[in-house]
């Protein structure tokens, strides 16, 4: 479970968790904000409130913090998709619920996008040798395979939809307007607001549910 985490005040009794939960957020941000080659131990110390030392004992060098933030960065949102409970909902409204729930929070963290860049611009070496990236994902991928099933079974949608294409499909509309909404608003003029997302999500939600319809 990720534990929601600022700061440590000084003074505060030191609880692990917390420490940890503190020092992972600090540096989601970062090295979102200045990616791996710009981002400084002495900023994540600042940003968390824990010495340089503190950071080392729990993590390692540079590059260990940055492995788990980006692990961090995937558990965050597969924990968001899992706190949803999809497979509670009609399917449809699950597609609906799940696309929402990835343009807001592409909207709301936006470390995570810039970290993905980061991890993309570096050529996915760190992730590759992430030993439980598939574990991290499965939780989405098997709720995603049991929604098509359940869609399927009702005569809804399609029975040869992937999940993993699914997805990929997902995140590729709610990701694009995010990740390039100042070159958007300036070459077409789009007024990218949190209204116009909105506005996009529901839009997004129905090419995707027209994709998986049978009709």
């Amino acid at each position: 479970m990720t534990i929601e985490a600022g700061p440590i005040r000084k003074g505060r009794k030191r609880n692990p968790e917390v420490t940890r939960a503190a020092i992972l957020q600090a540096a989601l941000e970062e090295f979102g904000e200045v990616g791996h080659s710009g981002a400084r131990v002495d900023r994540i110390s600042e940003r968390a409130g824990v010495s340089k030392p503190m950071i080392y004992d729990y993590f390692g060098d540079k590059d260990a913090i940055y492995a788990a933030a980006l692990r961090e960065a995937y558990v965050q949102i597969r924990e968001g998709e899992a706190a949803l409970e999809l497979d509670m909902l009609d399917p449809e409204a699950a597609i609906r619920t799940l696309v929402r729930f990835t343009m807001n929070h592409f909207r709301e963290k936006p470390w995570f996008i810039r970290m993905l860049n980061t991890e993309n611009l570096r050529g996915g070496e760190t992730i590759r040798n992430m030993e439980d990236r598939v574990e991290i994902q499965s939780v989405l991928l098997t709720r995603l395979r049991a929604i098509l099933r359940h869609g399927a079974e009702r005569g809804l949608f399609r029975e040869d939809v992937d999940p993993v294409e699914l997805y990929i499909f997902v995140a590729s509309l709610c990701y694009f307007p995010i990740s390039n909404i100042h070159t958007l608003s300036t070459v077409f003029e789009v007024p990218i607001s949190p209204d116009w997302l909105e506005s996009h999500a529901d839009r997004a939600s129905d090419m995707i549910v027209a994709y998986l319809s049978v009709t």
